[in-house]
Formats: structure tokens, sequence, C-alpha cells
């Protein structure tokens, strides 16, 4: 994992985002942020599991049927299930020591 402060790749209102193998982040603070990372961290463990583009294409994918969905930018950006349990578990710092694969799966919400 590289943590890399790309400002100006990190689309407005967002702070940062995984793209295996870096953590590209807007601010320089955040690398000392151990919630942000880890929240980051879990993103790219997503990313390996799922062999890297085909989570991509799910992201997007999930995100445009929860645009539809919400009619909300950002409910269906918090709503598409790799964000859900990358929020719910951004806290636990052992979370990756523990996490079976396609943990994602459990935060799929289709009401």
């Amino acid at each position: 994992m590289f943590l890399i402060v790309a400002k100006y790749l990190i689309p407005k209102g967002y702070r940062g985002m995984a793209v295996f193998p870096f953590v590209l982040m807007k601010y320089d603070f955040d690398k000392a942020n151990t919630t942000f990372v880890n929240h980051e961290k879990i993103h790219l463990k997503q990313q390996l599991e799922m062999l890297i583009l085909p989570f991509f294409i799910w992201y997007f994918l999930e995100y445009f049927i929860r645009l539809i969905q919400y009619k909300n930018k950002d409910l269906a950006y918090r709503n598409i299930s790799f964000e859900r349990e990358a929020y719910a578990k951004e806290t636990d710092l052992n979370y990756l020591k523990n996490r079976q694969f396609y943990q994602f799966i459990n935060y799929i919400n289709l009401k």
C-alpha cells in the first residue's frame, strides 16, 4: 500500500480513494488519520479479492443502480455495498486481520 497526496485527482466532495495498490488522498494530514486509512485499506482488500477490474465495474454499476433507487448522489454512494462495509468497519483497526472473503456481500441491501 502506498499513501499518496494527490489533491487534484480526488473528485470534489471526497477526501480520498483507493486504487490498488495506492491510497490517494486530498490532504497530507490524512496519512495519520487511522480511521481514514483503514477505510481505504478495506477497499484495497475488496479490490484484491475481486481481482481489481471487476471491483470497479461492480462499484460503478451498483452506484448507478443506487442513484436510480435513491435519486441522490450522496445516498447512492453511501449505500454501495463496498462503502457500507468500509464505513461500518473503518474504526475497527483489527477488522482486516479477521475479515473473511467477500464480506461486502453482507452489506448489499436491496430495499
